[in-house]
């Protein structure tokens, strides 16, 4: 690695770093601002503010605003560079410009690698905590309103409640169905169930049984029954928005699997999230080569105008995103298609500036 990569990988790094870090500050300050009065008002601990909440807020946030202060960086230290004569200088020593974005792939290798390690293992986890801190001092406790609940347990077998008690872990009008291949073989119908924590088993009450053997019905009924089945009050008490939030990437693939085991109508979102681990970390280049190649021309308009044009190229992208995933969540767009579009589109606009750019 010579000098001049050294030289460029500083700049880019520094420059990214330093104001992450800075609209990082930014949004805390506001977001004190905002809920001082929740705080004070559940009495949290100063301890649980500042390390349940912002120490897991901060990475979050970080990683959110990672692509956009990606580009951004670029823009600026490059633009910087064209308007002091420094690219000029760089290029007429013989050195390619495919050779000069070296150092720019090599800086944003660091901060994929960086970006995907936050999003698979490590926000996942911070969030849990700062969700249940968020739980018990901000008054965000997650009411299920869901009703006519139904979700497949196990192969051919399906549950159904009519709603469910989050406050007391009570399922109303339960029902197990037991099917073998397109055949109903046992029906199982009650007035509620409850999850016992005692017991780490749910109670079956009033319960009555109904058994298909070819041409014979059996009925049981019963007062109470206990019983282990395939699901736990956890699935009924968590806001599912909440939930691919707190997911490592290994746990994330297991849940999609059980989720389409159960049938579940969200399974798409879940889709969405563990797509978007990949695309953002991928994103990082593609931004990368756009930013370097618009700014590392000397233009009229100065590095307003460079800065200017990536704010517009970034904030589309986001924007991009957002419409391609709304268009997966509620129409009939495939979850990979839609995350990885604007990556796609993205490219597209980075080989044309690439070819543009001064050679």
């Amino acid at each position: 690695m010579k000098r001049l990569d050294l030289y460029i990988i500083r700049k880019f790094l520094g420059t990214f770093f330093f104001s992450l870090a800075l609209i990082l500050c930014i949004v805390v300050v506001f977001d004190v601002s905002e809920r001082l009065e929740k705080f004070i008002e559940y009495e949290a601990p100063l301890r649980a503010i500042i390390f349940d909440y912002y120490m897991n807020f901060i990475p979050y946030f970080a990683n959110v605003f990672s692509a956009l202060f990606t580009f951004i960086s670029v823009i600026f230290f490059t633009s910087k560079m064209a308007y002091d004569s420094e690219i000029i200088a760089i290029l007429s020593t013989g050195i390619s410009f495919n050779r000069f974005l070296v150092p720019y792939l090599i800086s944003a290798t660091i901060i994929a690698i960086l970006s995907f390690f936050l999003s698979a293992f490590v926000i996942p986890n911070a969030n849990q905590t700062r969700i249940q801190f968020q739980k018990e001092y901000m008054g965000k406790k997650y009411a299920n309103r869901e009703a006519n609940i139904h979700r497949q347990i196990a192969p051919g077998v399906y549950i159904y409640m009519s709603n469910y008690s989050v406050a007391s872990n009570i399922g109303y009008d339960f029902s197990l169905e037991n099917f073998q291949g397109d055949t109903l073989v046992s029906k199982l119908t009650s007035t509620r169930i409850n999850w016992d924590e005692k017991k780490g088993k749910w109670v079956i009450n009033n319960w009555k049984l109904r058994e298909l053997e070819g041409d014979k019905e059996i009925y049981t009924t019963g007062r109470e029954l206990d019983t282990l089945l395939n699901f736990m009050p956890s699935e009924f008490s968590e806001d599912p928005s909440k939930i691919k939030e707190q997911l490592t990437l290994p746990e994330l693939n297991e849940y999609i699997e059980r989720m389409r085991l159960r049938g579940s109508s969200n399974v798409t979102e879940f889709q969405i999230e563990k797509y978007k681990v990949w695309s953002s970390a991928f994103a990082t280049f593609i931004l990368t080569i756009i930013g370097a190649c618009i700014s590392s021309r000397k233009i009229r308009g100065g590095m307003g105008l460079h800065l200017g044009l990536g704010l517009l190229l970034s904030f589309s992208y986001i924007l991009f995103m957002q419409f391609s995933t709304v268009f997966a969540t509620n129409g009939n767009m495939n979850p990979l298609l839609s995350v990885w579009l604007p990556n796609i589109l993205f490219t597209v606009i980075a080989l044309f500036v690439y070819r543009t750019a001064p050679k």
